[in-house]
């Protein structure tokens, strides 16, 4: 047992830790991506800075940046907690250490509320979530999907993820999700019948390896590709 969590935290990743862990290139960048539940990551900030085309959305940003702040100080400290209770199903690679990982999320914590309301202005950041998504069919290129679906499979059954997934393929012509563990560091029960079903509708279906991996043997990521 790794992590016990009552329901989905306010955790956000760095632009670096997208790039490995969806094995981002460069091309991929100069493409229209769509971030789902994205929360407090500093993805969009930097990617911007970048040049590149991003929009988040996620149920929490009906609150304001400081509220934000206050629901990841809530958690993280029973967070780093459990993680330090278990060194040995961690991988201390791109994180050094318990302390490393609160450092670095608080970083992304940081840039994410310094562009926060301006981006939310422009519509950068926007109030959605799935299963439904209120966008136009292919809206997007790729849609990137970070510690949210398989990663809470005990919180959100199959019939979501297959919706979910389903989704963010119409509105995207790509999907990339990671990783495919649960918080028990098993492999989500819904993923082979998903890709089944995704291989059954006509999709491209891979797992592939990635560059990145913090929970131990999660370093794979989910791509689907319409034909």
């Amino acid at each position: 047992m790794t992590m016990k969590l009552s329901s989905v935290v306010p955790f956000g990743r760095s632009f670096a830790e997208y790039v490995k862990m969806f094995a981002l290139r460069a091309e991929d960048l100069s493409k229209s991506i769509l971030g789902v539940g994205d929360g407090p990551a500093s993805f969009n900030a930097e990617a911007t800075v970048g040049g590149a085309k991003v929009i988040s959305i996620d149920p929490v940003y009906e609150f304001a940046g400081e509220q934000i702040k206050e629901r990841f100080e809530a958690v993280v400290d029973d967070i780093i907690a459990q993680v330090k209770a278990t060194p040995d199903d961690w991988v201390w690679r791109y994180h050094l250490s318990p302390e490393d990982l609160r450092r670095n999320r608080l970083e992304a914590l940081r840039e994410f509320l310094a562009d926060f309301d301006e981006g939310k202005l422009s519509g950068r950041y926007q109030v959605q979530s799935l299963p439904q998504l209120n966008f136009q069919d292919n809206s997007f290129d790729i849609s990137l999907c970070s510690h949210f679906l398989f990663l809470y499979s005990d919180h959100l059954d199959y019939q979501f993820h297959r919706d979910s997934v389903f989704e963010m393929l119409r509105v995207s012509k790509e999907v990339r999700i990671f990783p495919l563990l649960t918080l028990m560091l098993e492999r989500s029960p819904y993923l082979v019948p998903l890709m089944d079903e995704l291989h059954c509708s006509g999709y491209s279906v891979s797992i592939q390896k990635v560059a990145y991996e913090f929970q131990k043997g999660g370093d794979e990521m989910l791509k689907i590709v319409k034909y």
